[in-house]
């Protein structure tokens, strides 16, 4: 349990946009390490960061004074076949869980579209995917252990501790230190993928119908168009028409990545031409239809650097948000070169989930990194905010505790909780004192 060198002290996120020196990095290799490393801190008044993939695009990973590493955690890996229920360590990434997964013919019910998060950082911050039955990751735990600020271990489940169990499974690690998950999945299966152009207006006319008709939907705008790509998964009985290898190549490493790369380097030079290279991005995606195993199809490769916010608004509230985001793209005194996505979850009741309480509809804006970005995120977020929109908790925003408190009906219950929980800040960060007081 010794601390790392300073030399290991620098972090930065994924999206190159977040950066903190710890003042020791800790690694523990046991349960009962983490709960060690946590009381010291406590007794030092010293404060303690866990990490995980650095994935999001907010500070919620940002350390002022110790990180712990989990990667090391040493958690016996059980898989419940018959209860299709798994319990893995809470630092495994979402592509191992995936293989893992797959080798016992399970599969999670959904996923987001990459896997590089850490199963504590996906469910922490609320991570999702889309489909108009399915909650996001936090609502497949089962039960969850947690190492409170206090350095005591809590097992908990809708069973046991269940204030405890709706308030950690999306948390930002306020609570507590995760440590271990168990995840209730489904039996394997194969998805059928239907990836298509076509008219924003249409698929806004009609999107009631192809939500409730379809597993997962999601569509993709392109500023500056009236065109989007429209990707529509459902589950069937068989693999029948799988991808061909170099068509997957082609679609989803050298167009999505290589190619757009350099298109939006291109923009990021010569903005005048950010609305041609979109019109030009929204004609080259041509359609396919594939199927796959669902982990295969759900998730793909990122390698496009980029800046994102993304909102929960009512599901009803959509249009009139679209609207208004297409009059922001418009009017704004530089160019977007990424484009929107829209996805779709059911209602659950996690205390800190965007979804809480409501189906859900997610706006999610990028722009590429080294363009400006913050006059367009803050424009529409005042838009989603008015609308009663919640921010993604690993998205950039510039909420504040005042701001949020009255979306979340479970707010102060959290407090409270996290107070008992955490009671000397040993688990606080500037940012966590903006977001939730």
């Amino acid at each position: 349990m010794a601390e790392s060198a300073p030399a290991d002290a620098a972090w930065s996120n994924w999206a190159g946009n977040q950066h903190s020196v710890a003042t020791a990095v800790l690694r523990p290799c046991t349960i009962a390490e983490v709960a060690e490393q946590v009381r010291c801190a406590a007794e030092t008044g010293e404060r303690i960061r866990p990490t995980g993939s650095g994935h999001s695009f907010t500070p919620v990973a940002v350390s002022d004074g110790r990180r712990m590493d989990l990667t090391r955690l040493a958690v016996d890996i059980r898989v419940d076949i018959d209860r299709r229920l798994v319990t893995v360590p809470s630092g495994m990434t979402l592509r191992q869980l995936n293989v893992l997964l797959a080798s016992h013919h399970l599969a999670l019910p959904n996923l987001g579209d990459i896997d590089a998060q850490t199963v504590a950082g996906a469910i922490s911050t609320g991570t999702h995917g889309t489909g108009a039955a399915y909650g996001g990751l936090a609502t497949f735990v089962e039960a969850l252990t947690l190492v409170t600020g206090a350095g005591e271990v809590l097992h908990c489940s809708a069973d046991e501790r269940p204030d405890v169990f709706d308030a950690a499974r999306v948390s930002l690690g306020a609570l507590g230190v995760l440590v271990e998950v168990t995840l209730r999945c489904v039996d394997a299966f194969v998805l059928r993928a239907h990836e298509r152009p076509a008219a924003l207006d249409a698929v806004l006319a009609d999107l009631s119908g192809l939500v409730s008709e379809h597993d997962h939907v999601e569509f993709f705008w392109f500023p500056y168009t009236s065109r989007v790509q429209l990707k529509i998964n459902d589950r069937v009985a068989t693999d029948h028409t799988p991808l061909p290898r170099w068509r997957g190549w082609l679609d989803d490493r050298f167009l999505a990545n290589t190619v757009f790369a350099g298109a939006c380097r291109l923009g990021r030079a010569a903005p005048a031409l950010a609305p041609t290279i979109s019109a030009v991005s929204a004609r080259a995606l041509s359609e396919r239809l594939y199927t796959g195993r669902s982990d295969a199809v759900f998730c793909s490769p990122r390698r496009v650097r980029f800046l994102e916010m993304e909102y929960a608004l009512p599901r009803e509230a959509l249009p009139d948000a679209f609207d208004a985001l297409r009059r922001i793209v418009d009017r704004l005194p530089f160019k977007v070169l990424f484009p929107v996505e829209v996805r779709f979850t059911a209602a659950d009741e996690i205390w800190l989930s965007h979804s809480y309480g409501r189906d859900s509809a997610y706006v999610a804006l990028h722009q590429y990194v080294g363009m400006p970005y913050e006059p367009y995120f803050r424009a529409f977020e005042e838009v989603a905010t008015s609308l009663g929109g919640r921010p993604h908790w690993g998205k950039l925003h510039w909420r504040d505790a005042a701001s949020l408190a009255p979306a979340y009906p479970h707010w102060q219950d959290f407090q409270l909780l996290r107070t008992r929980l955490d009671p000397h800040a040993v688990l606080s960060t500037p940012h966590l004192t903006q977001i939730l007081g």
